[in-house]
C-alpha cells in the first residue's frame, strides 16, 4: 500500500487540454501508471488526491466514508473562497451529506422524473423553434452561444423555477464569475452575495404568494415536512438556477461544434434521427464538462486502488478521465455516436449526488441538436477552430463564442 507521505512529486491541478476535444494528456498517463495520485491545487497550493480510472472514480463517489461538505478542512476547493464567507456559507444540495441531503433531494426528485420532463418536451421544442426562428430572421453569421446555447436552457430553467427571464443577463453574469477558477476572492464573493440577494427577494415573494413553479412547490411541501429554512431554499434556488443553465448551455455549444468537426457523425444523425439519444450520451461522455465538480474529503482512512487516503484529505474524482478510460470505452478519444457503452458515462456523476437534472438535460440536448440540424442543414463554422476561445479557466468546460453561418 502507498501512504500519502510517500508522494514526492505533486503536479499542478487543474491541467489544461491541449486539444479542445480531448482531456488533458496527463490523465491517460496517470490512469496507466498512477491512477490514484497526489496533485497541488493551483488555486491555493494545497494538496489533493486525483482519482482517474472509471472503477476508482465510481468507488469514491459511491463511498459513504467520503463527504461533499465543502466546509470541512482538507476539502479541495477550486475557487478563491474568502475564509469569512466559507465559515458563514450555507451548504447547498451538492455539498450536503445525509441525512440533510437525503431529505431535500427526496422533495426535489418528483420535479425531474422522466414522466414530468417528457411533459415539458413540447414547451422545450417551442423555445428551441423560437430561438432558431430568430437566428434565421437575423441571418448569419451569429454567435450560437448567445443565440441558442445559452438562451434555451436559461428560458427552460427560468420557467421551471419561476424566475423572471428578463433578469437572465444579470444572473448569467453572476454565474460566469462563480464558475471561473481565476476569479478574485472579492469578485467571487460579491457575485454569490448579489445572486443570493436577488433570489432571497424572489423566494420571499413566493413564500407570501405561491405560483405554479418548482420553488413554490418546494416551499409548500416544506411547510408540511420542514426540511429546510428560508436560507436553504435560497441556496437550493441558486444551485438550480446556475446548474440548470450553465452546464447544458456549454454542452449545447460543444456538441454542435463537435458534430460540425466530425461530419461523418453528423451525417449519420441527420440520416437517422433515432440515433439522437445515443449521440447525446456519446457527446456527454466525450466532453464530461464538469470534470472536477465532484470534490470530496475523506471522513476516515480509505483504500483506493491500493493507495491509502487519510481522513481529512481532499479527493478529486475526475469524471473526464473516467469517461476516457480505455478499459471501459474502447478508443475513448474518438467520437462514436454508435458507441453502445456510452450511456455508462459519469458526466452526471454517480451515487447519491448524481445530477438530479440529468433527464432534463438529455431532453434539451436532443431537442436542440435534432431541431438545429434539421432546420439549418447547411450550418457551418464562421471562424477557424483554432481561433475559438475555450473555457480552460472555468469549473464547467465550454466555448466562449461559437460563430456559425449557413
Amino acid at each position: 500500500m502507498t501512504h500519502s507521505a510517500d508522494r514526492a512529486r505533486h503536479p499542478a491541478f487543474p491541467m489544461k487540454r491541449t486539444c479542445p476535444f480531448s482531456p488533458p494528456e496527463e490523465y491517460a498517463k496517470l490512469r496507466a501508471t498512477e491512477p490514484v495520485s497526489r496533485a497541488t491545487l493551483k488555486v491555493n497550493g494545497k494538496p489533493a488526491w486525483l482519482v482517474t480510472t472509471y472503477e476508482h472514480v465510481k468507488q469514491v463517489l459511491g463511498d459513504s466514508r467520503v463527504s461533499s461538505n465543502l466546509k470541512l478542512p482538507g476539502y479541495p476547493h477550486q475557487f478563491h473562497i474568502p475564509e469569512e464567507m466559507l465559515r458563514s456559507v450555507r451548504l447547498m444540495l451538492l455539498s450536503m451529506d445525509p441525512p440533510d441531503h437525503t431529505a431535500q433531494r427526496r422533495m426535489l426528485i418528483p420535479e425531474f422524473t422522466a414522466r414530468r420532463i417528457k411533459a415539458m418536451r413540447p414547451r422545450i421544442q417551442e423555445i428551441v423553434d423560437e430561438r432558431i426562428d430568430a437566428m434565421l430572421a437575423a441571418g448569419g453569421p451569429v454567435d450560437l452561444v448567445t443565440a441558442l446555447a445559452l438562451s434555451v436552457p436559461s428560458l427552460v430553467i427560468c420557467e421551471l423555477l419561476g424566475v423572471p427571464y428578463e433578469d437572465h443577463a444579470q444572473f448569467e453574469e453572476w454565474s460566469a464569475v462563480m464558475m471561473n477558477h481565476d476569479a478574485a476572492p472579492e469578485e467571487y464573493g460579491a457575485a454569490v452575495q448579489a445572486l443570493d440577494g436577488y433570489l432571497d427577494a424572489l423566494v420571499t415573494s413566493k413564500e407570501e404568494r405561491s405560483g405554479d413553479d418548482l420553488i413554490s412547490r418546494f416551499i409548500e411541501k416544506n411547510r408540511v415536512e420542514q426540511v429546510a429554512d428560508h436560507t436553504d431554499v435560497v441556496t437550493m434556488a441558486r444551485l438550480m438556477l446556475v446548474g440548470g443553465h450553465e452546464t447544458t448551455a456549454n454542452m449545447i455549444a460543444l456538441g454542435v461544434l463537435a458534430l460540425l468537426e466530425h461530419p461523418g457523425q453528423l451525417d449519420a444523425v441527420k440520416a437517422d434521427p433515432d440515433l439522437l439519444p445515443r449521440a447525446v450520451e456519446e457527446l456527454l461522455r466525450f466532453f464530461s464538462i464538469s470534470d472536477s465538480g465532484a470534490a470530496r474529503v475523506a471522513l476516515e482512512d480509505i483504500e483506493v486502488g491500493g493507495t491509502v487516503i487519510r481522513a481529512g484529505e481532499g479527493i478529486l474524482p475526475l469524471n473526464n478521465s473516467a469517461d476516457h478510460d480505455e478499459a471501459v470505452f474502447p478508443d475513448p478519444d474518438t467520437l462514436n455516436i454508435h458507441r453502445e457503452e456510452a450511456r455508462s458515462h459519469l458526466a452526471f456523476g454517480y451515487g447519491i449526488h448524481q445530477c438530479i437534472g440529468a433527464n432534463l438535460a438529455r431532453v434539451e440536448l436532443e431537442v436542440v441538436y435534432g431541431t438545429l440540424f434539421r432546420r439549418i442543414p447547411g450550418l457551418r463554422l464562421a471562424a477557424p477552430l483554432e481561433e475559438l476561445r475555450f473555457k480552460d479557466d472555468a469549473m464547467v468546460y465550454g466555448v466562449y463564442e461559437l460563430p456559425v453561418t449557413w
